[in-house]
């Protein structure tokens, strides 16, 4: 584990989004979902895990809708490889035809995680289907619908608020770019 100072991990190269960002724009975001579904009988949150528990956390509680949370994890065979076939590793516990699903994610890198569980949950027939994610790259081939954004960022390497690195940094309450890792193409 690297050295910890005070400000957080030494090998943390410049924090991109602050705790203080982070907060009010998950206000701002939950604010914007109430609106959206206050006309809904009940929207079901789709956290994907595991990145993504730490924003659905804070999210849910600033929703102000009828809502209920559920998970999914998911699994890209070819580890490393931008491009590995992607597989559910755990589903969600319910059928949700005919529900408002709204899937929440950490993370936007190349799109293809979020591109295969948006395709996968449409052919479920859910009411409607749309997307929250925290922070997506800076990159132009992505080609996935985010109907609600927190951040975007450049293509680095980032850990923290749910993202981490071999299992470190997930709880650090902000978003920074590691050093010596590289873009993370």
């Amino acid at each position: 584990m690297p050295e910890r100072t005070q400000t957080g991990p030494s090998d943390v190269s410049r924090v991109l989004v602050s705790t203080d960002q982070i907060q009010h724009r998950v206000g701002d975001l939950a604010r914007q979902i109430s609106k959206d579904y206050e006309k809904a009988e009940k929207l079901l949150l789709v956290g994907i895990l595991r990145g993504a528990f730490i924003f659905l956390a804070d999210l849910t509680r600033k929703i102000s809708v009828p809502h209920a949370v559920d998970f999914m994890a998911v699994s890209s065979y070819g580890k490393g490889a931008s491009h590995g076939e992607v597989r559910i590793l755990m589903d969600l516990r319910e059928p949700v035809e005919g529900q408002h699903i709204l899937i929440v994610e950490d993370i936007v890198d190349s799109g293809q995680t979020l591109e295969y569980l948006y395709r996968q949950l449409q052919t479920r027939q859910p009411a409607s289907l749309r997307t929250c994610v925290m922070v997506r790259k800076k990159r132009p081939s992505l080609k996935v619908p985010i109907d609600y954004l927190g951040f975007e960022i450049p293509d680095v390497w980032v850990v923290g608020y749910g993202l981490d690195y071999a299992d470190h940094y997930r709880t650090l309450p902000y978003i920074a770019e590691l050093k010596g890792v590289g873009s993370a193409k």
